[in-house]
């Protein structure tokens, strides 16, 4: 394990410093890079090594409010720009992604632990977004509408919103951004983005990619804080009228936070929240073809995603059958390790805490009586952040991981013997983000597709998310739509024009 004082040394050796010439340790803010006002900092760490990366500014509500000021003072002429200019703003953008994507996809799995094979394709589909986003540009079309009387003419304008705030996580910090503010910028916005105090460093090296691509100094600023300083971030970001779009992407309680301080200035809000998936496999099921989805889905990210499956229902005729392959797979498949050695396909937990839930969720359940088929525990060997692969059933109401998003490299399968009885299982949650299901019966796809409470479903398969999908939940899972044609909708602002007294 290579000590703080050895990484940084390292990384600041000549070799190193051109490979990772991306690696910024200051806040990007009217074009400009910047150290906090107090030149507070705060140290980020490999999670897999425990070793220090870099440290970046921690910076506060002063530093916000300086960030607020450049996208406010940059949005009274980018708001003027053609549609054009801003999608040959964004090619240029996904262009030096595309360039750069080796050296992103390092820097990603440096800072949050996944395999280099995952960075490389959340990269690929982090810069898929910008791609989009480049395109829809020269698509946010207005309206005719048909007049009541002869001497009027009706339009609808589409205009874009004002000064936009994108609050993004640890798990995926590369796509969460591009996916923001690819369809913010493309509306014509400017942009203040708060990345994961866990995962700064890919935020300020898209901010870099931003500058070079040619962005108008203020329209991209990126500000880093700590978890002390987040709170209250956030909270001058949803208090200054300034902001007219707050878009945050984590849990649902922070997000319901969020929400109630938006309230004051009525902002626009768009919000993907907790997930907690189903995952359903019925008994004309091509079973190979769900246990093979079950891996990629389930363990992605080491199991935190928030569209990751969470729980496993099986028809009881093939219970035994998914769970002894799913089983098999999981033992043969997983190679947990620091993401950058070869052959390691899964990584760490992303901090204590995490790995800390786990475990007890893990161990409560054991205790009261679930089965553990493997895993269940720490592997200290790796590092301290580790967790086995588990499989648990015969699980039930009494034990904490019943309901919860588990957020980690556990799966937990039921037993179940109708549709009605596993549809009412699944739905019986107060969040809606992602569902799947498998099945060979035509007739079964459709109505259990109608039936489930979720905003994306996958039939038959695992891997749901691209740029031209609507992105997001119902119920508590959260509000507005990421990627496809109405990603830029929350960024835009509908205003009626009625031409009237016109003489012909």
């Amino acid at each position: 394990m290579l000590s703080s004082k050895n990484l940084l040394t390292s990384i600041a050796s000549p070799g190193l410093r051109r490979e990772f010439s991306l690696l910024k340790n200051q806040g990007f803010i009217n074009g400009k890079w910047v150290a906090a006002q107090g030149n507070a900092k705060f140290e980020v760490v490999n999670p897999a090594t425990k070793a220090v990366i870099d440290s970046v500014p921690d910076m506060n509500i002063q530093d916000t409010k300086l960030a607020i000021d450049a996208a406010t003072e940059a949005f009274k002429t980018f708001r003027n720009t053609t549609a054009k200019y801003r999608a040959n703003l964004l090619r240029n953008w996904y262009n030096l992604m595309v360039q750069h994507s080796e050296e992103l996809a390092k820097i990603l799995t440096q800072e949050n632990g996944k395999s280099l094979a995952e960075s490389r394709a959340e990269i690929t589909y982090g810069n898929s977004f910008v791609e989009w986003f480049s395109e829809e540009a020269r698509r946010i079309n207005g309206e005719i509408l048909p007049a009541t009387t002869d001497n009027r003419k009706l339009m609808i304008l589409k205009q874009p919103a004002g000064v936009a705030a994108l609050i993004t996580p640890w798990n995926f910090p590369h796509a969460m951004i591009t996916r923001k503010a690819g369809a913010a910028i493309a509306a014509g916005c400017t942009c203040i983005i708060k990345p994961s105090e866990d995962t700064p460093f890919t935020g300020l090296a898209l901010a870099q990619l931003a500058d070079d691509a040619g962005f108008p100094a203020g329209v991209i600023n990126v500000i880093t804080t700590n978890t002390s300083n987040s709170p209250d971030v956030g909270k001058a970001i949803c208090d200054d009228k300034r902001v007219r779009v707050v878009s945050f992407t984590g849990s649902t309680q922070v997000g319901k936070i969020l929400y109630r301080q938006c309230a004051d200035n009525v902002k626009k809000v768009c919000l993907e929240l907790g997930g907690n998936a189903p995952f359903i496999v019925f008994e004309s099921a091509n079973i190979d073809l769900a246990v093979s989805s079950a891996m990629v889905c389930k363990f992605r990210n080491t199991g935190q995603t928030c569209i990751s499956a969470n729980r496993f229902y099986v028809q009881k005729n093939v219970f035994q059958e998914f769970t002894s392959k799913f089983l098999e797979r999981m033992q043969k498949d997983i190679v947990l390790g620091d993401g950058m050695k070869q052959n390691v396909t899964h990584g760490p937990l992303i901090k204590k805490s995490q790995i800390d839930m786990v475990d007890h969720l893990v161990q409560d359940a054991v205790s009261k009586g679930a089965k553990l088929h493997c895993g269940g525990k720490r592997l200290a060997d790796l590092g301290e952040l580790f967790y086995a692969p588990t499989l648990l059933t015969d699980v039930n109401e009494n034990m904490e991981i019943f309901a919860k998003e588990i957020f980690g490299p556990v799966a937990v399968i039921h037993q179940f013997e109708s549709e009605d009885q596993v549809l009412m299982d699944a739905n019986n949650i107060n969040v809606g983000l992602a569902g799947y299901f498998y099945s060979e019966n035509l007739s079964q796809i459709f109505r259990v597709a109608r039936k489930m409470e979720v905003g994306m479903i996958g039939v038959n398969e695992g891997l749901i998310s691209c740029a031209e999908a609507a992105f997001g939940g119902v119920k508590e899972s959260g509000l507005g739509r990421e990627g496809s044609k109405h990603g830029v909708d929350d960024f835009l602002d509908i205003k009626y024009l009625c031409l009237g007294n016109i003489q012909y």
